[in-house]
C-alpha cells in the first residue's frame, strides 16, 4: 500500500506545487461552501418555524373536528380551511390522535405521528423535525395544548428547503470543480514562469558539473530566494574556482620545487660519490690528491648541509609564525650585521645611515633609536642575508648603504606594490605606521623580468645563476620570516638604478605579543614561498 501511495506522489516540485495549491483552494472553497449550505439550511428551517409560530389554526374547524363534525365550509374536503400546505392535527382529551386532520388531502403525504400524545414527544412551543409518512422531505412541526385537555399539532413540509439546499450543494460542487481546474491550469502557468529562474540555475549548475567551471548561475532575480540562492552558488563558485586555482598553481610550485632542490642536492651528491669512489678504487693514491679529494668531500658535504639547513628554515617559517616576540632595536640590530658582514665582505663599502619620510636629503636625517617588535634572531637572519646577497650580486668596491628609520605608508608608495616594486608579501594598507630598514647597493639593477622572480626558491639572477656559491635560498628564507614577523620584504630596482631592498614592519605600541598574529593566514608547507638571491 505504502509503495503504491509513494508511486502516486508527484516527482516533480512543479507538480507538488500545483497539487499542493489545489487541493488547499479546493478544500477552502468546499469548505466555505459547506459552511454557506448548513448557514442557508438553518436560516430557511428557521423561516419555517417562524410560520409555524405565528400559525393560528381556525378555532370553529378545529372544534368541528373535536366534537366529530366535519369543518364548516368544507362540504368535499378540507384543502380550503387552510392556506398553502399547513397540517393540523389534534389529539382528543383521551390521548388518541382524531382521525381527521386540516389542510391537504385524505391519504396525502403527512409527518409521521405517533398514535397516542405520551408517544408524541414534543414540547409546546418548541419546532421539531418528523419523517414523511411518503419517505420524502421531512416535516417541520409544532404543538400546542388546545381547550379540554385537547393537544393541536402544526406541521410544514421541508420540501423548498431541501429543494433549495440541494441545488446550493450541487452548485457548490460546480465552483469547486471549476476552482480545481482552474487552479490547475493558472497554477502551472504561475509556477513553471516562477520556477523558470531555477531552471536557469539548474542548467548553469549541470554545464558546471560537466567542466565549464568559469560559468556563473545568473543572478538578475535580486529580491527573490532564486536571487539569494544564485547569490551563494556565484560566492561558493568563485570560492571553489579560487581553491582550485591555489592548488594547481601549488601543485605546480610543488613540483617546480622538488625538481630544482632534487637538481641542487645532485650535484654535491655526485661530487660526494665520485671523490668517495676515487678514494676507494685508488688506495694507493699520493697524499696530495688524497687529501684534495678529501678537502673537496668536506666542502660538498658542507653545501649540501647548508642547503637543508635552508629547506628546513622555510618549513619551519612556513609552518607557524614568529614565536619569539620581543622589542629589537633595529638601529643596533643593523650595526651588528654591518660590522659581521664587513668582515667577510673586506672589499665593499658598507654604510649605516638614517631614513627619512621626506622628500629632504637623507644625508642630514640623524639617526635614531627604532624599536619594532618581532623574533630578533629572524630579524638578524633577514637582514644578514640581504647585505649577503648585495656583496655577492655586485662588482668588487661597490658601496652598499644601509639605513633604518619610520615611515607611514602612502598609495603608491613603499609597502605597495607598484612599477619596479617587487615582493611576494601582502601590501601594507595606506595610513599604516610602519619600522623600516633599507639595503641599497649602487650596483647594474635588475630588469623586471629578473625581479619578479627574485624571491622564488632556488632562482639566481645574472651570473649567479651558474654560480655554486649560493643555493638561491636567501631571499626565501628573508621573504618567509618577513612575513611570519607580520611584515613586508619589497624590491625596488630598475636597470642601472641597482637595488634597494626593503624591510617593513608594521609599529605596534609596547606590550604587544605574540597573540598578534592569532588568526592570520600562515603560509602553506605545499605552497612554495617567494625566495631567493644569492
Amino acid at each position: 500500500m505504502r509503495q503504491r501511495l509513494r508511486r502516486l506522489q508527484p516527482r516533480s516540485l512543479r507538480a507538488r506545487l500545483v497539487l499542493g495549491a489545489t487541493l488547499l483552494a479546493t478544500s477552502a472553497v468546499l469548505l466555505c461552501q459547506a459552511a454557506g449550505l448548513v448557514v442557508l439550511h438553518t436560516w430557511l428551517t428557521d423561516q419555517v418555524d417562524g410560520r409555524l409560530s405565528r400559525f393560528q389554526p381556525v378555532a370553529e374547524a378545529g372544534q368541528d373536528i373535536v366534537e366529530g363534525r366535519a369543518p364548516a365550509g368544507a362540504p368535499g374536503g378540507n384543502s380550503d380551511v387552510l392556506p398553502s400546505d399547513y397540517r393540523v392535527y389534534f389529539y382528543g382529551s383521551d390521548g388518541h390522535r382524531l382521525a381527521r386532520s386540516l389542510g391537504g388531502e385524505e391519504g396525502g403525504a403527512g409527518p409521521r405521528l405517533p398514535s397516542s400524545e405520551s408517544a408524541l414527544g414534543l414540547h409546546d412551543g418548541r419546532p421539531a423535525t418528523l419523517a414523511a409518512t411518503d419517505g420524502g422531505s421531512a416535516w417541520r412541526v409544532i404543538a400546542r395544548s388546545g381547550a379540554d385537555g385537547t393537544r393541536v399539532v402544526v406541521a410544514l413540509p421541508l420540501r423548498e428547503v431541501d429543494a433549495a439546499t440541494v441545488r446550493m450543494l450541487w452548485f457548490s460542487l460546480a465552483v469547486g470543480v471549476a476552482v480545481a481546474v482552474g487552479v490547475v491550469l493558472f497554477g502551472s502557468l504561475v509556477v513553471r514562469l516562477g520556477l523558470r529562474p531555477l531552471v536557469g540555475v539548474e542548467r548553469t549548475a549541470r554545464r558546471i558539473a560537466d567542466g565549464e567551471l568559469e560559468l556563473c548561475v545568473p543572478d538578475r532575480h535580486v529580491v527573490t530566494e532564486v536571487g539569494h540562492l544564485s547569490r551563494a552558488l556565484n560566492t561558493m563558485l568563485d570560492r571553489l574556482r579560487t581553491a582550485l586555482r591555489r592548488a594547481e598553481a601549488s601543485e605546480q610550485r610543488l613540483r617546480h620545487f622538488l625538481a630544482d632542490a632534487g637538481h641542487e642536492l645532485r650535484t654535491p651528491l655526485t661530487s660526494l660519490q665520485g671523490f668517495a669512489e676515487l678514494l676507494v678504487q685508488e688506495p694507493e693514491m699520493r697524499p696530495e690528491r688524497r687529501h684534495e679529494a678529501q678537502q673537496l668531500i668536506v666542502r660538498n658535504a658542507e653545501r649540501m648541509s647548508r642547503l637543508v639547513d635552508s629547506l628546513s628554515q622555510l618549513a619551519k617559517l612556513g609552518d607557524v609564525p614568529a614565536t619569539q616576540w620581543q622589542p629589537v632595536d633595529l638601529l643596533s640590530l643593523a650595526a651588528d650585521s654591518v660590522a659581521a658582514v664587513a668582515v667577510q665582505y673586506p672589499d665593499r663599502r658598507i654604510g649605516l645611515g638614517a631614513l627619512t619620510d621626506t622628500d629632504g636629503d637623507p644625508q642630514e636625517a640623524e639617526l635614531d633609536v627604532v624599536d619594532a617588535l618581532g623574533d630578533p634572531h629572524q630579524l638578524t637572519q633577514i637582514l644578514f642575508n640581504l647585505l649577503t646577497n648585495a656583496c655577492v650580486h655586485t662588482p668588487p668596491g661597490t658601496h652598499v648603504q644601509v639605513r633604518v628609520g619610520t615611515l607611514r605608508i602612502r598609495p603608491d608608495g613603499q609597502g605597495t606594490d607598484g612599477e619596479g616594486r617587487t615582493s611576494a608579501n601582502p601590501a601594507l594598507a595606506p595610513g599604516t605606521p610602519v619600522c623600516a630598514i633599507e639595503v641599497t647597493d649602487e650596483g647594474a639593477g635588475l630588469p623586471a623580468t629578473e625581479a619578479r622572480r627574485v624571491f622564488e626558491r632556488f632562482y639566481r639572477a645574472g651570473s649567479a645563476q651558474q654560480s655554486a656559491a649560493g643555493s638561491g635560498l636567501g631571499l626565501a628564507i628573508a621573504s618567509s620570516a618577513a612575513e611570519a614577523n607580520g611584515g613586508r620584504l619589497e624590491l625596488d630596482t630598475r636597470p642601472g638604478d641597482g637595488c634597494t631592498f626593503r624591510l617593513l614592519l608594521p609599529y605596534r605600541p609596547t606590550g604587544t605579543s605574540a597573540e598578534y598574529l592569532e588568526g592570520r593566514a600562515r603560509p602553506s608547507l605545499s605552497t612554495p614561498a617567494a625566495g631567493v638571491g644569492g
